[in-house]
This record gives structure tokens, C-alpha cells and sequence, in this order.
């Protein structure tokens, strides 16, 4: 059955990920949801497959994890706090990172669905959430980054979901914030509990 929730769109569709053009739309997908998020997901097609946003997912999660970790690494070199094991778990953390990405943005993918059936109505399915979450983890390429990344995990379960949401599923603003809201509370927690879990098992 077609989709109907974009019918009134312009016809330019949003850019998305391709294999065949990989660093160069992937450039594009993270520059159009971080600086016209609205206009994306007004022009972005649900209904579409799963490999390329999970890989998206996967070269995001990858360049982020790199990133994250040389950033430490060169931390703890400045204050003279480096040794060799530490080198070793920060790049563990950084491979699972990226690793574990594509099936992190899953489970938040099932979670917002559950909301989004909740407060929206029966509307929307796995894969389809899958790819709004999965385009709206490439605001992730700035977790790396020293305050800004405190925020980045908020910013893209709250206010790119928010969009996301409102705009696919033509939501008013209280029920896209509702749907939102409840979709990050338990991501979050989870996100909470797995860092210090984390932090408990690297400090023995």
C-alpha cells in the first residue's frame, strides 16, 4: 500500500545515504538533518529500505567513535595520565561503539514506534521509524566534540525525533513532544545505567 503522509511534499526527495556514493552522501544527509531538519524529514520517504540507514548508522557510528577516542587519547597524553591499557579500552569503546550502533538505533527505532501507536494512532512501522532514528543519529558526528556532545544524545531523541514525528506523521506540536518525550525517558535511563555499569567494569 503506499504511503500517504507525504502527498502534498515537493517532489525533491531528501538526501539520503547510497553504497555507491558513500562519503559523499553521507555528507549530505548529516548537513541537511543538522541544518534544515524540518525540510528533511518533509521530503524524506519512509517508506524505503533498511541497509542504508543501518549502514549510514554504522559510518556515523565509526567516524564519531574515532573521533571520541583520539580526543581522549590526546587528553590524557596532555596530562600525563596515558598508558597503554587505557589506549586499549578507549579503542575497544570506540570499535563497539560503531559497532553496536546500527542495533542501538533499532532498539530505539521499536521504542518510539511503541509511542508513536500510543499518542499518534495506528500509524508507522519498524522500518519506517528505523530510518527517521537512523538519519536522525548522524547529529551523533558531533559527539566527539568536548560540551557539545553532552547534548548531542538529547538533541537527537527529542527535538530530530520531535520533527521527525510531527512532520512524517502530521502531529500537532503538544503530540510530537508528548511522543518524544516518552520514547527518550527510558532510552536515556538506559544510556544512564550503561555508562556507569561501564565505568564500574573499567575502573576495577
Amino acid at each position: 500500500m503506499p504511503c500517504l503522509y507525504n502527498l502534498s511534499m515537493p517532489t525533491t526527495e531528501a538526501p539520503e545515504f547510497s553504497l555507491q556514493r558513500p562519503l559523499a552522501s553521507a555528507l549530505l544527509a548529516i548537513r541537511a538533518v543538522l541544518f534544515s531538519p524540518r525540510r528533511f524529514y518533509l521530503n524524506f520517504p519512509v517508506e524505503g529500505p533498511l541497509r542504508e540507514p543501518a549502514v549510514f548508522v554504522l559510518v556515523v557510528g565509526a567516524v564519531t567513535g574515532f573521533l571520541a577516542a583520539a580526543v581522549a587519547i590526546v587528553s590524557n597524553l596532555i596530562f600525563g595520565e596515558l598508558s597503554a591499557g587505557e589506549v586499549g579500552v578507549t579503542v575497544l569503546e570506540a570499535l563497539l561503539f560503531a559497532l553496536l550502533s546500527p542495533f542501538a538505533v533499532g532498539v530505539v527505532a521499536a521504542i518510539y514506534l511503541l509511542s508513536i501507536r500510543t499518542f499518534v494512532g495506528k500509524v508507522g512501522t519498524f522500518t519506517e521509524v528505523y530510518r527517521l532514528a537512523a538519519y536522525a543519529f548522524g547529529a551523533m558526528i558531533l559527539a566527539w566534540i568536548p560540551i557539545v556532545g553532552a547534548f548531542v544524545v538529547t538533541y537527537v531523541l527529542m527535538v530530530l525525533m520531535g520533527i521527525a514525528v510531527r512532520t512524517v506523521y502530521r502531529t500537532s506540536f503538544l503530540t510530537a513532544v508528548v511522543t518524544a518525550l516518552v520514547g527518550f525517558l527510558p532510552v536515556s535511563l538506559a544510556l544512564i545505567w550503561l555508562r556507569v555499569t561501564t565505568a564500574g567494569l573499567t575502573s576495577w
